[in-house]
């Protein structure tokens, strides 16, 4: 069955902290009160003034914040500095739980803001709208009607509309306004100009103005923009619904077995050595080893995998899954938050909290975009009051307000965070890991990828399949002599030769020494006799005669058999030749990569006829085998294959992939394959099975897709949106203008229409990255 031992966390690929001789560290913060891309930049920028930080990356989407700092940092430092620029915040790892339940508060409070402000703001959009009719002027003088206006309108603004106040100001404080000091300024500019117009009228009568109130415009603002909050925050909780199943997972309770006696305990009070009991139809409560029974596993939850596994005395097994038939006993070995299922939880939150290049941009226009957006609007509030038509003030003041409430930039901020967001949770619930969004964008980028023969390729557990001994030579004793040289060797090969001996009941002599050359061969000393295995190359270079059996030897490679030789006392014995076959899917892996229009190479140690035999099952071109390279070569491979200007992706799962991993623009590690491969790598497979490595790369190009509509829509919303509501269109559409009116409208936006496009442009970003929950659905 599949391995999921010691699935590592990835480090990134810049420099690391340890080697620059700096104990290395980082901390997930989680963050509350953001609400756009320039809330980012204040809570960045007061993380990374806290000393010893080097690195801070902040998520809008899922409301996290990962430092990295060069020494000791205390985690009340890094609170304190983000509380101090006007947000709160609290040690993420130590509280999912909490997190999802202040989520569903700001949710409900959200809710309540809304109801309130939408009720409360319904008869002052009746009275602002139909006060002036004769009917209801006549039974209300217009007078009273703004006074109630006025009473309904002070808890619109200031209780639900309080945080918008409050985030101005403490944007404006700490000079860096953002959102909420656009939605602050233009309703309170509304607001307070009403207010005026209602508490004296004859001051603006003895001016030559009419006292026009524009209550209704101030709270309809704030109740849309309220709504497209609530809609946001309700979109956003679909895009770490992934995260949220992954947490699910975990059963709540294990079944303790202590000499015959089952009791019951809480998840985090199992230890490791433990014995457990598991029955039919429970979950695995932890990751360890089956002691006694029988049982079939459903991975789905966790690798994606739908077949079940059979697993028994020996097996592992991993926390979380399910197990469908028998009961058995298992012992606990990883607990808490070293399961496999906490580490790929750790990994997923890492790359949500990442940034990829792409949003850089996005970060530079907002950490000036709100002071445009005021200098815009005071040069159309004031072109419009020096050459509007009358009253002037009124039309000056609707159009700076809608300027402020329509550029409000939160689309741009939810752009990339909320698809890398839903795209790495697509990603973990079909077993694919991302490290980080470097990863994602390497991944979306590649022109060719190089699959590692054994063990990638291949299923990693080749048999001995034919053995040509020599005149006067046993074959038992060819392959006695082998495995005896084999027998401290852990390539997959001596472990073939070694169990084919001990199937056939054959003696096993303890080799006196042994030395091995990577890739090539092996010595060792076998009852006194100098015992030669490996290549013909190997062979030869020892001074051994290799050609006796040629043209058997040459036939079976080209059948896609390794084939060693057996020297003993400088004389060849023999060859065992050896298969290895292809994994279940390979051959539809490449042929996916291919529809993908990405090159697939294969890389490997085994002689040319014998990769190229092996590379014709999988439907790989023979021009496109690397054969022969030895492992301290297989970088040097990937590096002239990049030097032809393609982006190369590498696909391995043993030690000696890690260089050629770590060399690859992006690594893809086998979820069976071994720390350091993981370690080296950018993307993992938690399954083994070929088919993730397509359904990884597709997945990657469609999240870069949906990050590049998503800006070019939030880029394209502000530079049509801003204009319009400057009234940029009103010389084109008033009377005897080049167009003219348009259906009735002159080119005026009035500021409600503006915070409704403002609130829909939110949501619509949003949506568009819940696209890819369904990503690989069929």
């Amino acid at each position: 069955m599949p391995e999921f031992i010691g699935i590592t966390e990835p480090q990134p690929r810049t420099p690391r902290i340890e080697d620059q001789g700096l104990p290395a560290g980082s901390q997930q913060l989680s963050i509350s009160g953001m609400h756009c891309a320039a809330c980012v930049g204040r809570v960045e920028g007061a993380l990374l003034g806290v000393a010893g930080v080097r690195a801070a990356r902040v998520n809008l989407a899922v409301e996290r914040a990962e430092v990295d700092f060069a020494h000791a940092v205390d985690t009340a430092d890094l609170i304190a500095a983000v509380r101090a620029a006007g947000f709160d915040a609290h040690a993420a790892e130590q509280s999912r739980d909490a997190d999802q339940a202040n989520r569903e508060r700001a949710v409900a409070a959200l809710r309540s803001r809304f109801t309130i402000a939408a009720v409360l703001s319904l008869p002052v959009v009746v009275l602002g709208n139909f006060g002036m009719f004769a009917p209801l002027r006549d039974w209300l003088p217009m007078e009273t009607q703004n006074v109630i206006m006025l009473l309904l309108a002070i808890p619109v603004q200031g209780w639900a509309g309080g945080q918008f106040l409050r985030g101005g100001w403490n944007g404006l404080r700490h000079r860096a306004p953002d959102m909420n000091l656009l939605i602050a300024v233009g309703t309170l500019a509304a607001f307070t100009y009403s207010t005026a117009a209602t508490l004296w009228p004859a001051a603006f009568r003895r001016s030559g103005i009419e006292p026009h109130t524009y209550f209704d415009t101030a709270v309809v603002i704030i109740t849309l923009i309220l709504l497209g909050r609530l809609l946001e925050a309700r979109a956003r909780a679909g895009t770490t619904l992934a995260m949220r199943r992954l947490l699910d997972l975990e059963p709540r309770l294990a079944h303790r077995w202590v000499d015959g006696v089952v009791t019951d305990v809480a998840l985090d009070r199992v230890m490791p050595g433990e014995l457990l009991l598991v029955r039919p139809g429970e979950q695995v409560p932890v990751d360890g080893v089956i002691v006694e029974g029988t049982s079939s596993l459903d991975l789905s939850m966790l690798t994606g995998e739908s077949m079940p596994v059979q697993a028994g005395p020996g097996d592992a097994v991993t926390g979380a899954t399910l197990n469908q038939t028998g009961a058995f006993r298992m012992r606990a070995e990883r607990v808490g938050k070293d399961t496999v299922l906490m580490q790929i939880v750790r990994l997923v939150e890492r790359a949500q909290t990442s940034k990829a290049n792409v949003q850089r941009l996005a970060d530079r226009i907002a950490a000036v975009f709100v002071p445009v957006v005021f200098a815009i609007a005071a040069v159309a509030c004031a072109a419009w009051f020096a050459f509007g038509p009358e009253p002037r003030l009124a039309h000056a003041l609707l159009a700076g307000v809608s300027v402020l409430i329509i550029a409000c930039p939160c689309a741009l901020g939810l752009a990339t965070p909320t698809a890398l967001v839903a795209g790495t949770g697509r990603g973990a619930e079909l077993g694919v890991l991302v490290r980080d969004a470097a990863a994602l964008e390497s991944a979306g980028n590649i022109r060719a990828l190089v699959f590692d023969k054994t063990g990638t390729l291949t299923r990693g557990r080749p048999a001995v399949a034919a053995i040509l001994a020599l005149p006067g030579m046993e074959p038992n004793r060819v392959l006695a002599l082998a495995a005896a040289a084999e027998r401290h060797s852990e390539h997959p090969l001596a472990g073939a030769i070694v169990r084919e001996a001990e199937s056939r009941g054959l003696a096993i002599a303890t080799p006196q020494d042994f030395s091995a050359e990577a890739g090539r061969g092996i010595v060792a000393l076998v009852e006194g006799s100098a015992v030669l295995v490996g290549t013909p190359a190997f062979l030869a270079g020892q001074g051994i005669d290799a050609a006796p059996l040629e043209a058997q030897r040459v036939e079976l490679e080209a059948q896609a058999h390794t084939v060693v030789g057996v020297a003993a006392d400088g004389t060849l014995r023999g060859w065992i030749a050896l298969r290895d076959t292809l994994k279940e899917g390979a051959r539809e892996a490449v042929q996916a990569l291919e529809a993908q229009s990405i090159e697939v190479w294969m890389i490997t140690g085994d002689n040319a006829r014998t990769a190229a035999s092996l590379a014709a099952e999988a439907g790989i071109a023979p021009e496109r085998v690397l054969a022969g390279v030895l492992p301290a070569g297989k970088a040097g491979r990937i590096g002239e294959l990049q030097a032809r200007g393609l982006r190369v992706a590498m696909v391995g799962d043993g030690l000696n992939d890690a260089p050629a991993l770590a060399q690859a623009d992006l690594g893809i590690a086998m979820g069976s394959g071994t720390d350091v491969a993981k370690e080296a790598s950018d993307l993992t497979l938690v399954r083994s099975d070929l088919a993730a490595v397509p359904l990884a790369l597709g997945l990657a190009r469609r999240t870069l897709q949906v990050i590049r509509q998503n800006l070019f829509w939030a880029f394209v919303y502000n530079v049509i949106g801003i204009p319009i509501a400057a009234g940029a269109l009103v010389l084109l559409l008033r009377e005897g203008g080049p167009i003219g009116p348009l259906f009735g409208w002159r080119g005026e936006l009035n500021p409600m229409f503006a915070s409704l496009a403002m609130a829909l442009s939110s949501v619509s970003v949003v949506t568009s990255s819940l696209r890819l929950r369904r990503y690989g659905r069929g």
